[in-house]
């Protein structure tokens, strides 16, 4: 009641990837009829003129927006997660089946991962798949990494064993603490994908733990929680 009138400048950016900004400011115009809004700026920014609490009733709008793209983003990651873990064990039970040959040799042992939990042990524990006496080797398909343990003439099937439970007792530790997100470049032009491989690149020196792995169409971002919350919020700043 002090203010008759009162300015503010929203950012529409965060809301991009989900709307397309111009109907969500369409959207919030029918919602708030007694609010003024500037054109929208070409960074996502616009301006809104009004009293107080209309500024206020379309705060708490976009908020509940905002609330339930997080959900639903929420419920679709542990949908996926949950999805891609009952592959994984069908992928290990199966492939396990078929390629596990007892002989005198040691003979052979596969281990089932997820992709992105193959690259991060690659990268950052490298000794895992450097074990004497064995040979190691990797077939990657899509969101799955079929690791195969194989003798390399002096090791027995202990030795064998003993190395695929190393490397499977890695990737289930990273697995339960892991986290990733999915920077889409599909639709971007030329240029913005080169913006997010360039900040990608700079981040990753701040960020030593994060693995970011590069693919046509996207770009995953691999790491610990806390460091994935911290990388993304400075991706979209």
């Amino acid at each position: 009641q002090v203010f008759s009138s009162v300015t503010s400048v929203l950012s529409m950016s965060v809301f991009k990837d989900q709307f397309v900004l111009e109907d969500l400011v369409e959207e919030m115009k029918k919602q708030s009829r007694d609010l003024s809004f500037g054109p929208l700026r070409s960074d996502g920014r616009i301006a809104v003129q009004g009293s107080f609490p209309a500024i206020t009733g379309l705060r708490d709008f976009l908020l509940l927006k905002a609330k339930s793209l997080s959900e639903k983003d929420s419920r679709e990651e542990s949908k996926s997660h949950q999805r891609l873990r009952r592959r994984l064990q069908e992928h290990r039970s199966t492939t396990e089946r078929r390629n596990f040959i007892p002989d005198g040799d040691g003979g052979k042992q596969v281990v089932v991962l997820d992709t992105d939990i193959y690259h991060y042990m690659k990268h950052f524990f490298p000794w895992v798949f450097q074990q004497n006496d064995v040979v190691i080797s990797a077939v990657t398909d899509g969101d799955i990494t079929t690791v195969c343990v194989e003798n390399a003439g002096r090791a027995d099937a202990e030795q064998v064993l003993s190395v695929k439970k190393k490397i499977e007792d890695q990737s289930i530790e990273l697995h339960s603490t892991l986290r990733k997100i999915r920077v889409s470049v599909k639709e971007r032009t030329g240029d913005e994908k080169q913006r997010h491989k360039w900040v990608c690149e700079r981040l990753k020196s701040c960020y030593p733990r994060v693995l970011v792995i590069p693919y046509d169409a996207h770009i995953e971002v691999v790491g610990f929680s806390s460091d994935i919350f911290k990388f993304s919020k400075e991706m979209s700043s």
